[in-house]
């Protein structure tokens, strides 16, 4: 592997720690695939479908999300948004980033 195959797969590690806590902290309204994509680009983070679609539906069986189909214009799409346990979960783990980036920022220095 040579070093910009490096670089990039160590970044790619990186962000799938962050991408969960981006997706949950941009769905506290209802909100579907693209629009989402659309919601996280706004906020810096590029997630292309093949990501994003994956980690919805493990965030759903793991009961994170709810989400239901709307038809709305020409075609129906699926809106995703926050559960109840999903709204109990984000504030952690806003803490807890937060101490990590506390944390990484005191060592990084």
């Amino acid at each position: 592997m040579n070093r910009d195959e490096l670089l990039e797969n160590t970044i790619l590690e990186l962000r799938r720690g962050v991408i969960v806590l981006a997706v949950l902290s941009r769905l506290d309204e209802p909100q579907y695939g693209y629009s989402l994509i659309k919601r996280l680009a706004e906020g810096g983070l590029e997630i292309d479908q093949g990501t994003l679609y994956p980690l919805l539906r493990r965030l759903e069986s793991q009961g994170l999300l709810t989400s239901d189909w709307r038809i709305e214009g020409e075609r129906p799409r699926r809106y995703y948004v926050l559960s109840e346990a999903g709204r109990q979960l984000l504030p952690r783990l806003k803490e807890e980033w937060n101490g990590i980036v506390s944390m990484m920022t005191r060592m990084l220095s």
